[in-house]
């Protein structure tokens, strides 16, 4: 991509944006909310709808699919800056840069802390990939490739080219992707326990939170495979693989067999939540331990893991380990 951008003060011009082979395939909306920091996706669809976004001279609508050496023309319109920059300064920023556990030309596979956000919005000025373009300021793009919960801690991977955030995206459509998570459960989990099928639907409470449920009959189909790593007094540290990709699967299938996970603010369980403070922990014990996929570029499958955080070693380290 190739644009003729004005600098922030200046007198709003026309831009001119030659799309490449990169950039070729998406939807001009999105491209343009991508590409136009700052101005509303409001603003972004009136100007389509009356013209003052062309492409090749003509006309064009939000769901047209740019193709390779597009001439997009943007008129003049101030950009917003009504966001203040993340601060590289600030100690959850600048440490991500020791979190990276794999990068190249094409992607970064991040061990997102337990807390963060993976974007901002909802109260929230800046999440992880908010944080690693500011870490990344020459990066022509940065997008997630897939999402975490704010609580869950683990591997993330983020796309550095729009042509491996499409890969990857058709991997996990075509479940070519293998996400392995760590959860520490309440109770002896069975060994017999290898498969949660329970369907899944969103429910929004009076309070406006929004819970996952099991519905068997109105939710969306879900698999999620077990595997006992270790058995605790009390407790199971187990391996999770989703086959399906729902909102909070994983800890609602643990839920609903009876063994939610500790530190769970949303499916957990109270006096459980709070023995395990006792034993020092701060977050819910969740961790995407590792991902694997096939390279977009040099199409060989790779794995990336991710270790627990000390704090999580240290709760395992005070538990009573028991015979599998």
């Amino acid at each position: 991509m190739t644009d003729s951008k004005q600098n922030v003060g200046d007198k709003p011009k026309v831009r001119f944006i030659t799309i490449d082979g990169e950039d070729a395939g998406q939807r001009i909306d999105n491209f343009l909310l991508r590409t136009l920091k700052g101005v509303p996706k409001s603003m972004i669809y009136r100007l389509l709808r009356k013209g003052e976004i062309r492409v090749n001279k003509k006309r064009t609508k939000p769901e047209y699919k740019l193709a390779t050496d597009d001439i997009i023309r943007v008129a003049p319109i101030r950009v917003s800056q009504e966001n203040a920059p993340v601060s590289t300064q600030l100690n959850i920023v600048s440490s991500l840069e020791k979190q990276i556990l794999f990068e190249d030309e094409r992607l970064i596979v991040i061990n997102k802390p337990s807390g963060m956000a993976v974007h901002g919005g909802s109260g929230l000025s800046f999440g992880l990939i908010e944080a690693l373009r500011a870490l990344r300021p020459d990066a022509r793009m940065l997008e997630l490739v897939h999402r975490l919960d704010r609580d869950t801690s683990g591997c993330l991977v983020v796309a550095k080219k729009r042509s491996a955030l499409r890969n990857l995206h058709e991997q996990l459509r075509n479940k070519k992707v293998q996400k392995f998570y760590h959860a520490l459960v309440k109770g002896r989990w069975s060994n017999k326990l290898t498969r949660v099928t329970e369907g899944l639907r969103k429910n929004d409470l009076k309070s406006g939170e929004r819970v996952v449920i099991v519905d068997n009959i109105n939710g969306k189909e879900s698999e999620t495979r077990y595997k006992v790593l270790q058995h605790y007094a009390d407790c199971t540290l187990v391996r999770a693989f989703p086959v399906t990709g729902r909102t909070h699967q994983i800890r609602v299938h643990c839920q609903c067999k009876g063994h939610p996970i500790a530190g769970d603010p949303k499916y957990g369980h109270e006096d459980f939540d709070h023995e395990l403070k006792s034993k020092g922990l701060k977050r819910l014990f969740l961790h995407a331990a590792s991902i694997e996929f096939t390279h977009p570029l040099t199409e060989q499958r790779i794995k990336v893991e991710a270790p627990l955080e000390p704090s999580l070693e240290k709760v395992l380290k005070n538990l009573t380990k028991v015979s599998n």
